[in-house]
């Protein structure tokens, strides 16, 4: 009697693993194959736990040698069980850098309609202003908003060519680069999608991107806590959030709850600070009069309670809501109180980034590239 460990292998090819479709040989369920004279021992590894399934693929091993190389070898079968790898949810995107972006901030907040798109893009014009190379991902993709707050509404990215790949050129003004659904979209067609289907158009928007050397990408996200959120901190190595609030116990209630999100054991993305929108009204013939129309101090307390930066305060003023409508954030609008509050609101942000950069280990989700001696942040 003689035969080979190839003979073995051979008739293995014929066994189909339990659940898979595949030869046990082809999903490299056999580990090792051992033949002394006519003894042969076989180890297989299968992912099915049950006590049918692994006397089921010792019986046909058996059978399948006794039949295919010779019915009188002595065979030992040794059946181990394995937890089979999950399938990944091609959704689902996984963090992985975006070459030459230095520093990724995402701005959140618990609730809708309380200017974090306004605080996003007056913020990276405040960045641009400051000498820094900035870009904006416009990540609301039922609402997208930045095109219009940066006048490119009709404008569309160009495909340009980047090492043997086509990509999508942001469109730029103002000195920020910006990418948006709101390019793609009709502006009278609502976008009806589902969770994945969102989660790969966002997919798109950030790697396909040719964005080019940035020291900041902003991310403007949608609000809530859901399926879009999860898709960016899994996406991307985050470095920090900035979270919007309004004053209101309402709106702060949303807002400790975005908070809570980034702060989650599964995504652990530090907090930069926290923004108080509309913080107070100052009526234009009364301009040393403030008026607290939505509370006082709500965002400042929050951030107090549970120890996060006070990032700064923005007023309820109507040129700002114009500024926003026309696309010509006032941030741009140099020598103003409002430019000086974005101004302040930045600066406070980049330090809090610089201290996160330098003290924090990477996230558990989000793998951190810490930059030698925070070269991205200019003094």
């Amino acid at each position: 009697m003689s035969f080979t460990k190839q003979d073995i292998n051979k008739a293995l090819e014929t066994i189909t693993a339990p659940g898979e479709g595949k030869s046990l040989v082809e999903n490299n369920n056999v580990k090792n194959i051992v033949v002394f004279g006519d003894e042969v021992i076989v180890d297989v590894v299968i992912s099915n736990p049950s006590l049918q399934a692994k006397k089921k693929v010792e019986v046909e091993i058996m059978k399948a040698i006794h039949d295919k190389v010779h019915q009188k070898i002595d065979v030992k079968v040794n059946v181990k069980v394995e937890k089979a790898a999950p399938k990944e949810d091609p959704n689902l995107i996984r963090g992985k850098e975006i070459p030459n972006i230095k520093n990724i901030i995402a701005v959140a907040s618990g609730k809708g309609g309380v200017g974090k798109s306004t605080i996003t893009s007056n913020v990276a014009i405040s960045l641009a202003k400051m000498g820094f190379s900035v870009g904006v991902l416009d990540a609301d993709v039922y609402g997208p908003s930045q095109h219009i707050m940066f006048d490119v509404e009709k404008a569309r990215p160009l495909s340009v060519n980047v090492d043997g790949r086509s990509k999508m050129k942001p469109i730029e003004n103002y000195g920020v680069k910006l990418l948006s659904l709101g390019f793609f979209t009709n502006p009278d067609q609502a976008v009806i999608w589902r969770g994945p289907m969102a989660s790969k158009a966002l997919k798109q928007l950030i790697f396909d991107g040719a964005w080019g050397e940035l020291d900041f990408l902003l991310i403007d996200l949608p609000p809530g806590t859901g399926d879009v959120h999860l898709s960016i901190v899994q996406a991307l190595p985050i470095n920090g959030a900035v979270v919007v609030s309004t004053p209101q116990n309402i709106a702060l209630a949303d807002a400790k709850k975005g908070v809570a999100m980034f702060q989650q054991d599964s995504i652990k993305v530090p907090v930069l600070g926290i923004v108080e929108n509309m913080a107070y009204f100052t009526p234009e013939e009364l301009p040393n009069n403030k008026y607290y129309i939505f509370g006082k101090d709500g965002a400042k307390n929050l951030a107090e309670d549970i120890n996060t930066k006070f990032l700064g305060e923005i007023p309820l003023v109507q040129s700002i809501r114009e500024a926003g409508d026309v696309g010509h954030p006032v941030a741009l609008q140099e020598g103003t109180v409002l430019e000086k509050s974005f101004n302040e609101i930045t600066k406070e942000m980049v330090s809090e980034l610089l201290k996160r950069n330098a003290n924090l280990p990477p996230t558990e989700v989000v793998r951190i590239t810490t930059m030698s001696g925070c070269s991205a942040v200019k003094k």
